[in-house]
This record gives C-alpha cells, sequence and structure tokens, in this order.
C-alpha cells in the first residue's frame, strides 16, 4: 500500500509562502503566473498575488483516472497575452514530469514568452523533469486540501463535505 500525505490548508499556505519565497530568491520578475489545473489552480493564485503578477491558467489532461496516465491534452488555455513576458509555470506536484515539459513546449511555442521558468510544491524521485523551483522531493502519494473527496478521505460521503468541528 502506497503511503500518504494529507497537507491541511494551513500547511498548504505555509508550503506555497516558502515557495514564492524561493522563487523571488531567484531574481527574476514575473510578470505572468500560469497555473496548471487543478492542482496548479491554488498555488498559483498565491503565487501570482504575493508577486504581484497576473495569473491565467492552463487545463491539461494527463489522468485517466487515479493513478492511470494518458498523453497530455489541452483542455483549455490561457487568455492572458504572454508574448515577451517572463512567465512562471506552477503546479501543486510533479510526477513524471511529462505534463510540465509538455505545458513549457505549449506555451513556449504558441505564446512566445521571454522567458518560462517553472515550480511546484514537491518533485517525485523518478521524475524525468526537475523545476526549477521546489521544495522537495516526495515518495508518499500527497493529498492536497482540494482534492479530499477524490481520495475518499474521511468526512467526504457521496460527493458531500461535511465541516470538520474543531
Amino acid at each position: 500500500m502506497t503511503e500518504r500525505r494529507l497537507v491541511t490548508w494551513e500547511e498548504f499556505g505555509r508550503l506555497a509562502e516558502s515557495l514564492t519565497d524561493a522563487i523571488v530568491r531567484g531574481g527574476r520578475r514575473h510578470e505572468l503566473v500560469i497555473g496548471i489545473l487543478r492542482g496548479g489552480c491554488p498555488l498559483a493564485l498565491m503565487v501570482a498575488d504575493r508577486l504581484g503578477a497576473r495569473v491565467d491558467f492552463l487545463n491539461i489532461k494527463s489522468y485517466s483516472g487515479i493513478g492511470e496516465r494518458s498523453s497530455p491534452t489541452v483542455l483549455s488555455t490561457i487568455t492572458e497575452d504572454a508574448a515577451g513576458k517572463d512567465v512562471i509555470i506552477v503546479d501543486d506536484l510533479v510526477d513524471e514530469g511529462a505534463t510540465m515539459s509538455f505545458a513549457i513546449d505549449f506555451i513556449g511555442d504558441r505564446y512566445s514568452p521571454k522567458s518560462v521558468e517553472t515550480a511546484a510544491l514537491f518533485v517525485k524521485p523518478w521524475s524525468k523533469f526537475i523545476p526549477n523551483y521546489h521544495l522537495g522531493v516526495v515518495r508518499e502519494w500527497v493529498i492536497f486540501p482540494w482534492e479530499l473527496c477524490e481520495f475518499g478521505t474521511e468526512g467526504c460521503k457521496s460527493g458531500v463535505v461535511r465541516a470538520r468541528s474543531t
């Protein structure tokens, strides 16, 4: 059985802040943050807010089911003008790296940005792609707070999320 790691909203906030700090230390002023949907959405919003950058989203389907990979396919693309801009593409986790590699090629070929960098909270040790910025390498299955019910986490039943008492 694969070990699981549950990331709470509070931990996610701390992780997003740490990743943004690393991006700032990198020295490039990114004008556009592109989040890869779904997992990159909350992260892109936080990173863009902290960087004072525009934000947009690229919807790429890379899974046909839980743990079942397929070739990356664009379901919807960005609407912001990326031409000549310093862009950073973000996602919650880079597993094998196919989605992030695909996103770089897609954005580069279609929108002609000045530069493209990448960031993710975590990278799997077997990934063929390492983002410019990441916080660590994880082997376990990471469950983020926006996907609790998707993985049958406690408190979710038939698509209904119950508030947890404190």
